[in-house]
């Protein structure tokens, strides 16, 4: 029985800001459980639900030193669908409304679980094989670990994983203030180790010292050995090429599924969605205010609205994009300029174009099971999960080939009439519109073609199923 110990600073359905919960909370289910025993640390944040924060049961608390300060640590456990989630407790540190503020801040708040997360293993009498640390947030966990090695016989021989879910986040500090905030020893700090730039570096802390460097997509983890996406740590990504490797992200099956969401008004499924499907799309016409019209080409966005998304290029365009036959709705919130943006052209072509600047659970699966294609221009994209959604429910994505985006979205050929979606290589206002009118084309003039690329697009797998296995072969190499 090999046992695995993920310890990362979000997780669904506890607390989410972005696609590194749901890898977090869906992942662990996915291992075979007569051979892996996997559980998962997390922070016990104060903005948690209460709905959550009533289940957890105390398990213990010990006193822990982060450098010159003496900090309480509680442990909390809840076993959720089978898995026992453990939650690190300490309110000075946890007490914000939101998981993450200010970056000073959250560089002491996760030293201080990174170290309380390993310092708990042997009052739990748990000792992974592999703890497999996600994102900067746990980057100090690999460093401790070595660290604790001198001393205690407990920590010997543990391996680490440390999976990068974007390379964009590195938990970067001036070196003075994170050497006495982690009461690392000054041979940590050098540039060989922590050290990136002249400032302390946490993310570079945990590739230095991991045994493997995995992230979210095999595209991505080439593109970041090149300086235009290795966001200034190409070099050390080259220097550990050897040791890193991509593995893209699944997709829970079981909650997005167009034959079973309670949160659409019609099912289907790939034998019967040329007839259900335009269903949803006329209840969300209704429920938007935008023309009832079933023929018309509807595009969805669902997205944080930031640059690394590729709003620049769509804020080029919409315009001329109005011009053609096609309603567009898009739903998220990020940059002022790109929510006025939406507002604006939702004002100056009303029943065109439905603005929801704000997050809903509930409209983004009515927006994936409504629509005919899904925009994704992603400047960089480490794997990304709306275009997976997308595929699921028969919602065309027309991407840029970029990261995961590349990975999981075979463009459409019309002479082999093989893909599953439309992708432009560069980023690039014109080459974007043309492969936006392209699938128009092929919606409006070639509808059997269409509804193949969505047949095909439905019956890809990309549920965690076969995620987890590659990430048992890569424990097995460990």
């Amino acid at each position: 029985m090999k046992k695995i110990l993920f310890v990362a600073s979000e997780s669904v359905p506890f607390i989410k800001t972005g696609g590194l919960a749901d890898v977090v909370g869906s992942l662990p289910k996915y291992f075979d459980k007569e051979k892996y025993d996997v559980r998962v640390m997390l922070p016990k944040y104060m903005c948690m639900k209460e709905e959550w924060k009533e289940k957890l049961t105390y398990k213990t608390h010990f006193y822990m030193d982060l450098n010159w300060r003496e900090q309480y640590v509680g442990i909390l456990e809840l076993v959720h669908e089978g898995i026992t989630f453990w939650f690190i407790d300490n309110e000075y540190y946890f007490n914000g409304f939101t998981p993450y503020g200010d970056t000073k801040w959250d560089i002491e708040k996760f030293a201080f679980f990174s170290k309380a997360s390993l310092s708990a293993l042997p009052l739990l009498d748990f000792r992974p094989d592999i703890i497999h640390c996600h994102d900067w947030q746990t980057g100090l966990v690999p460093v401790y670990l070595d660290n604790f090695r001198y001393g205690n016989e407990f920590f010997r021989g543990i391996k680490t994983v440390m999976t990068i879910h974007n390379l964009k986040f590195q938990g970067v500090w001036d070196t003075k203030t994170v050497k006495d905030i982690t009461g690392l020893p000054a041979y940590y700090f050098a540039p060989d180790k922590l050290e990136a730039y002249k400032d302390a570096n946490l993310l570079k802390g945990g590739i230095v010292y991991a045994d493997r460097v995995t992230t979210v997509s095999s595209s991505y983890a080439e593109e970041i050995k090149q300086p235009f996406y290795g966001e200034r740590l190409d070099g050390l990504m080259n220097a550990r090429s050897n040791c890193l490797s991509g593995i893209v992200n699944g997709l829970d099956y079981n909650e997005w599924n167009p034959a079973t969401d309670p949160m659409i008004e019609h099912h289907y499924d790939a034998s019967n969605f040329r007839k259900e499907k335009v269903k949803n799309k006329l209840a969300l016409q209704e429920a938007l205010g935008l023309n009832q019209d079933k023929k018309v080409m509807m595009i969805g966005i669902v997205s944080r609205l930031t640059d690394q998304k590729g709003f620049d290029l769509i804020a080029y365009v919409m315009d001329d994009l109005c011009q053609d036959a096609v309603q567009i709705v898009a739903l998220g919130t990020g940059e002022e300029r790109y929510e006025n943006m939406f507002r604006h052209f939702a004002w100056k072509y009303q029943g065109k174009v439905s603005a929801n600047i704000y997050y809903s659970e509930p409209i983004s699966h009515k927006i994936y099971a409504a629509c005919d294609a899904f925009l994704m221009p992603s400047l960089f994209e480490p794997c990304g999960l709306s275009q997976l959604m997308s595929l699921r429910y028969g919602t065309v994505p027309i991407v840029r080939e970029t990261g995961g985006l590349k990975d999981t979205v075979e463009p459409y050929n019309e002479f082999e009439k093989k893909g599953t979606g439309f992708s432009f290589a560069n980023y690039n206002v014109h080459e974007m519109l043309a492969v936006i009118r392209y699938a128009e084309k092929i919606y409006y003039d070639k509808r059997r073609d269409w509804n193949k690329i969505v047949e095909q697009g439905m019956s890809r797998d990309f549920s965690w199923k076969n995620s987890a296995k590659q990430y048992v072969d890569l424990y097995e190499s460990l």
